[in-house]
């Protein structure tokens, strides 16, 4: 889609909403006499722990539920950026998410994440993990805009992302099963089982297994490039043993397998170039197709359990939530783009990492509606990684000559003079906090929120150099040669010491008008980062963040519009860009190196709306204008980032939806769905140079249910990306292969139907 067909389609859904909101005021007494129920879902959220009206909570906070996020027909974690306006992820440099802009991606083991991913109050901080694999029995989805510390128990500079699964109901035996088959062979099949165990406990287990094929080919290979294949399931044993006391024990299993690796875009040798176009490889910014001789994939498991606690002590509650997890992630990521006895570069570049982090948080709170209400608590995480990296090449040479290996290989994770072939990193992150928060209840419509945090952070990464057998990677035994120095300091370790704050006032000028703003601090400590081999510390991370807004309900909560503004200074961002390291072989390679950006900005207006004008028609949207840029980043005596945009951070970001169902005298009901999600355009690497620059693009959704009138039986038919929307999620300028490029299984049309069950 260009940029001017995407700017007309978004304002086109935008007038469409204003729209339906203009005539709202004249024909509201109508609609208000003609319906039955009692107008917008209201938001419950747990933000400031406890459970109220997200349009009572003096944060910015956008929120889908689980029945919404179906509809869209989304199936990750990281979909959720084309439902939340200013949410983006970065599936390249060690993937992440960003909020506002702003977000750390680096393959840096002692980098903690700037957007924290929460699910059940359990802080999913695992390398290259995201802690949510499917989306299966989701109530919720909250993201919490700006610096988060004073109620959560990870700091998070940037927000935090909190997912809520569904819970054990005592006395409820129920089943819920969907099935959903589209093209590109894609299925994702659902189910979850509530069993009530007395009168005092229930269980509720849940499972999925989703797949799609690719729409890539490796040609050499004959199989399809970007297919995906997860399956995975959650368990939870809820006791109630009385009012003032009752437990949850959680449990859930992930797996993980896809084939979405770089293809080439340009600039490749005329050699190569050559030799793809003879195989039938073309590439460009819309190709997915690849020749490479050794099929690159990634597989992912996480595992973990919980127990929650909550005691009532009196008036008071008591909450304590214990977490152990464990991810394990091997990656095989090729890079030479054609068969190797013709060409070959980096054949062998294999990663195989190993996660586990035990966590204790517990908090203490007063009952709420006195004149002060409090929060307090500690938060204890320990986060343990080892990664074993090995990266053979011959840099340009064929790997295979007249059927004899090269003699020699390049190991690019070796060091000159060490007896090795590969690098292990062991790194450790070390938290200890206490916070709190104060609310005062000054009258019944002016409080003050005063919140505050004190971390202590360790943490620690070494470098060692190991020999991996090359016999079942390579298939022969080659002499390595180290293409680095080895470092002068092989092992580091920094701790850090913060005090984080948050200040918020909120006056509620009618029942359901209520204005806040709110000055807030974060912090995201020190880490140690080894580039080329070389030893290479950062400092920790700052941010000053400001927040006013106003959220309000009118017309018996038929029409819902918030509105905010946000600023957030950071200082000593650390941020992640491309630098050159030694090959080995006389040239040079592009690493990614994390260091401190003097200063960076981020401020901007957010706003929804949600709009009911007659029964059975829900009309909503979200907008969001961001203006990141670095305010002073000197990385070296060549090169000044000042000015410059963030990477992934669009200026514009909206969605917009409408739904509409009705039901008829037979009790036959009949549910559409369209949601459009819009994007300006941005760049994927620092600096902003050409080649990262993606193109504003827009994503519509549809689906069209129709239910039985047993209300157990719904069948119907959807289709994601309706428009067929091409569009690249990264770039990458791969040293002599040129530049390379990442895409979505989002970026093609994908039609289907499903069935769902409940009983």
């Amino acid at each position: 889609m260009s940029i001017l067909k995407g700017k007309r389609a978004f304002y086109l859904v935008s007038t469409m909403l204003m729209g339906a909101a203009a005539p709202f005021g004249a024909g509201i007494a109508q609609a208000q006499e003609a319906a039955e129920d009692t107008g917008l879902t209201e938001i419950v959220v747990t933000a400031e722990r406890r459970a109220e009206s997200s349009q009572k909570v003096p944060l910015a906070i956008q929120s889908i539920s689980g029945e919404t996020l179906a509809k869209t027909g989304y199936t990750s974690v990281t979909d959720l950026q084309y439902t939340m306006p200013g949410v983006q992820y970065d599936p390249t440099q060690g993937a992440a998410f960003q909020i506002r802009g702003v977000g750390s991606t680096s393959f840096d083991f002692s980098n903690a994440k700037s957007v924290s991913v929460v699910v059940d109050d359990v802080v999913m901080d695992g390398q290259r993990a995201n802690g949510l694999t499917g989306l299966v029995d989701i109530e919720r989805v909250d993201v919490l805009m700006g610096p988060q510390g004073t109620l959560f128990g990870k700091n998070a500079t940037s927000g935090v992302i909190a997912v809520t699964t569904g819970k054990p109901r005592i006395g409820d035996a129920s089943v819920k099963a969907s099935a959903s088959f589209g093209e590109h062979d894609e299925r994702i099949l659902n189910g979850t089982v509530n069993i009530p165990l007395g009168p005092i406990a229930a269980l509720r287990v849940s499972g999925f297994d989703q797949a799609y094929d690719g729409f890539g080919r490796n040609v050499t290979l004959n199989r399809k490039v970007g297919s995906q294949h997860e399956y995975g399931g959650r368990a939870k044993l809820y006791l109630e043993p009385s009012d003032k006391f009752n437990l949850m024990l959680s449990g859930d299993y992930a797996y993980h397998w896809d084939s979405s690796v770089r293809t080439p875009v340009s600039g490749q040798p005329a050699a190569v170039t050559a030799i793809l176009n003879e195989l039938g490889v073309f590439p460009g910014p819309k190709s997915a197709d690849t020749a490479d001789s050794s099929f690159g994939q990634i597989a992912t498991e996480e595992w973990g359990a919980s127990l929650r606690l909550n005691a009532k002590l009196g008036d008071l509650d008591l909450t304590s939530i214990t977490a152990y997890r464990v991810t394990r992630y091997d990656n095989a990521t090729p890079a030479s783009l054609v068969p190797v006895d013709r060409y070959a570069y980096i054949p062998f570049n294999n990663g195989y990492l190993d996660t586990q982090k035990v966590s204790q948080e517990i908090h203490l709170a007063s009952p709420s509606g006195g004149f002060v209400e409090w929060l307090v608590g500690g938060f204890y995480n320990d986060l343990r990684a080892r990664q074993v990296q090995l990266q053979w090449g011959t840099l340009g040479a064929p790997l295979y000559t007249n059927g004899v290996p090269a003699s020699r290989l390049f190991a690019l994770t070796g060091a000159i003079g060490v007896d090795a072939n590969a690098s292990r990193f062991d790194a450790q992150n070390e938290t200890m906090a206490a916070f709190g928060q104060l609310k005062f209840n000054i009258s019944d419509r002016l409080s003050l929120t005063l919140g505050g945090r004190y971390t202590h952070d360790n943490n620690s990464q070494g470098l060692d150099f190991i020999t991996v057998d090359p016999v079942p990677i390579a298939g022969y035994t080659p002499i390595f040669v180290g293409s680095s120095a080895a470092p002068a300091i092989d092992y580091g370790k920094v701790s850090g010491d913060n005090f984080s704050y948050r200040i918020a006032p909120q006056f509620q000028v009618t029942d359901n008008v209520m204005l806040y703003a709110s000055y807030s601090t974060g912090y995201k400590p020190a880490g140690i980062a080894f580039v080329g081999n070389k030893y290479a510390p950062y400092r920790d991370e700052t941010v000053k963040a400001w927040e006013a807004g106003i959220k309000s309900e009118w017309f018996g909560r038929r029409l819902r519009v918030n509105v905010d503004i946000f600023r957030s200074d950071f200082k000593d961002f650390q941020a992640t860009i491309l630098t050159k390291i030694p090959d080995g072989n006389g040239g040079l390679l592009d690493a990614t190196v994390i260091g401190n950006a003097g200063g960076l900005r981020t401020q901007g207006v957010e706003g929804n709306i949600a709009v009911q004008p007659v029964r059975g028609l829900t009309l909503s949207g979200a907008l969001s204008y961001t203006d990141a840029k670095f305010t002073d980043y000197v990385y070296n005596a060549t090169t000044d980032y000042t000015g410059s945009r963030l990477t992934n951070s669009p200026k514009w970001s909206g969605t917009a939806a409408i739904d509409y169902e009705t039901e008829f005298g037979s009790g036959f009901e009949v549910r559409a769905h369209a949601d459009y999600a819009y994007r300006s355009e941005y760049w994927t690497v620092v600096g902003q140079p050409t080649y990262s620059n993606v193109p504003s693009y827009g994503l519509v959704n549809t689906r069209l249910t129709f239910a039985l009138p047993s209300k157990t039986v719904e069948f119907g038919v959807y289709a994601r990306n309706l428009f067929d929307t091409y569009f690249s999620t990264g770039w990458q300028n791969y040293g002599a292969l040129g530049l390379l490029h990442y895409t979505s299984p989002n970026a093609r049309r994908t039609v289907g139907g499903f069935v769902n069950v409940s009983f």
